[in-house]
């Protein structure tokens, strides 16, 4: 479904990803972990057009995204829960899960739409006139979500979507993303926690100063005895 090769990408003189390939399948959810400055979210921005790589490949069921405008990725299918949730925190509930469906294949099926998502996190049913800025952060982190959703994509991105938050709403998160998948959804994840994410996933790729070091099935890199030294904390 969505394929990179050799993809290269930075910030002005600052090259933040080398040479980085990978792939994630329909259907699978896929995990990068990774330390603080790796390059995670450098990764997700460029995959989603927020960034132009420098050089090498992105496609998405078949179709060449490198260099397009994000509006245009988020028509192939392709949602961003970005870091820091991003939403419009004077808008309302209702008025965010709104703005996610502004494409017009979207807003055909708006109600559908949010009626799968109030389906998922009823908390949002309860609310849809409260501002968003007044939800706590498990309840932003889920609104962050659903607006994504609205999009009706095909592969949805999540960039550290447990950043900030408590850890017993940490717990409750990776189980939301858990719901998610079995909807049906296609799901590309860059997480710290990696001791959490790894049992979500099917497969992961480790990165480190920009670079791919290791990838495998979650399970087996989990096992990995520099990975539960470094990163799972074993």
């Amino acid at each position: 479904m969505l394929e990179l090769h050799a993809v290269t990408a930075g910030y002005g003189a600052f090259t933040a990803l080398w040479d980085v390939s990978l792939r994630v399948a329909q259907g699978e959810a896929v995990a990068v972990v990774g330390p603080n400055g790796a390059g995670k979210t450098t990764l997700l921005r460029a995959i989603s057009g927020l960034i132009a790589p420098r050089a090498g490949r992105i496609a998405f069921e078949g179709a060449e995204l490198a260099g397009r405008p994000a509006y245009e990725i988020v028509a192939h299918g392709i949602a961003h829960v970005p870091e820091g949730r991003r939403l419009f925190p004077q808008l309302t509930v209702a008025e965010n899960l709104k703005m996610g469906a502004f494409l017009p294949s979207a807003r055909a099926h708006f109600r559908e739409s949010l009626e799968r998502v109030y389906a998922l996190f009823p908390v949002l049913a309860e609310r849809p006139t409260q501002r968003a800025g007044s939800l706590s952060g498990g309840e932003q982190q889920m609104l962050a979500v659903g607006r994504a959703l609205m999009s009706r994509p095909k592969l949805i991105l999540f960039d550290e979507p447990s950043m900030g938050l408590a850890p017993v709403m940490v717990l409750r998160l990776f189980d939301l993303i858990r719901r998610v998948r079995e909807e049906g959804y296609t799901i590309l994840v860059v997480e710290q926690n990696v001791r959490q994410v790894l049992k979500l996933v099917d497969r992961a790729y480790l990165l480190e100063v920009g670079r791919i070091k290791i990838e495998g099935r979650a399970a087996e890199l989990a096992e990995q005895d520099f990975v539960r030294q470094a990163y799972v904390g074993l």
